[in-house]
């Protein structure tokens, strides 16, 4: 059954020139039937374009689906541009790994119109929201689809954290930092510090330690509604960092207190009918290489 999107968003990989091509192929393949929304950078990639052009902070509220074309850092962009907008995404891969984008240049067209005719799978992805706490006041807050770290920084010493669960006391650990995952950020850099891959489809949240000091403080699964709140040791005073995916919050003070909890906003993402968690784990990770099922 064909879909009712009216208006399609384009966001591309601003830093890669490369993705010309694409654009302007994908363009040419939506003008005709659709009203065309692109971020500005992108637009200059495209001779002749006649479609709107919104900032990234706006261009999902004026869009009925927002395709992402790049890699998966393209990906998480295109979907904290698109918490709370409710409109599906699609993810068009020009990168390297790519298990958030998994559509490739060479079938771009053939899928992309199978999709829009409504031959798809629907996936849904929650995403994280945290917030720095000053004093009782939220002084910053911030969205993350894989994963929120607190971690040591310009500092060759480790940081100490204290970690409550829904108000009950986790531990406290001496590390290099802590990265909390959605899902969907375990197969990332959960999964490069020793974390566990997580199917995305559980309600779960994953804490993995980096490099801590005491080698029994491991990665643990909790529930995906619980609230963690972190907290510093206030024996010294710190010189630390938290980001959400690749974004960094201002810098946090000793005292501060980091809540952490699952967005009440989910994503929706439009993959092929084809798509398969398992063959790209096989795929992106060369599992099972030389053998045929």
């Amino acid at each position: 059954m064909p879909t009712d999107f009216k208006t399609i968003g384009i966001l591309g990989k601003s830093s890669d020139p490369e993705i010309a091509d694409t654009l302007k192929a994908l363009y040419l393949f939506l003008k005709p039937r659709y009203q065309v929304a692109i971020d500005p950078i992108s637009a200059k990639l495209i001779p002749d374009f006649s479609g709107s052009i919104y900032p990234l902070s706006s261009l999902a509220q004026h869009c009925d689906i927002l395709i992402a074309v790049g890699g998966d850092g393209t990906f998480l962009t295109a979907a904290r541009a698109a918490a709370g907008c409710h409109i599906p995404l699609i993810g068009v891969n020009l990168g390297r790994l790519g298990f958030l984008v998994d559509i490739s240049p060479d079938e771009l067209l053939t899928k992309l119109d199978d999709i829009l005719q409504g031959k798809h799978r629907q996936e849904q992805r929650f995403l994280l929201r945290t917030k720095i706490i000053r004093n009782d006041q939220i002084i910053h807050q911030e969205t993350a689809v894989n994963e929120v770290v607190i971690h040591r920084w310009v500092t060759p010493s480790m940081i100490e954290l204290q970690t409550t669960i829904d108000g009950v006391f986790l531990n406290t650990q001496r590390s290099d930092g802590l990265i909390v995952s959605t899902p969907t950020g375990s197969t990332a850099y959960a999964l490069s510090a020793g974390g566990p891959i997580i199917h995305p489809a559980l309600n779960a949240l994953l804490l993995v330690p980096l490099n801590p000091h005491t080698l029994s403080n491991r990665p643990i699964v909790i529930d995906g509604n619980s609230e963690i709140k972190i907290n510093f040791i206030k024996t010294n005073e710190i010189n630390a960092q938290v980001t959400c995916d690749h974004i960094a919050l201002p810098d946090v003070l000793i005292s501060d207190t980091i809540l952490i909890k699952k967005d009440p906003n989910p994503i929706t993402i439009l993959h092929p009918e084809n798509h398969d968690f398992f063959h790209t784990l096989r795929d992106k990770l060369n599992w099972s290489s030389g053998y045929h099922f």
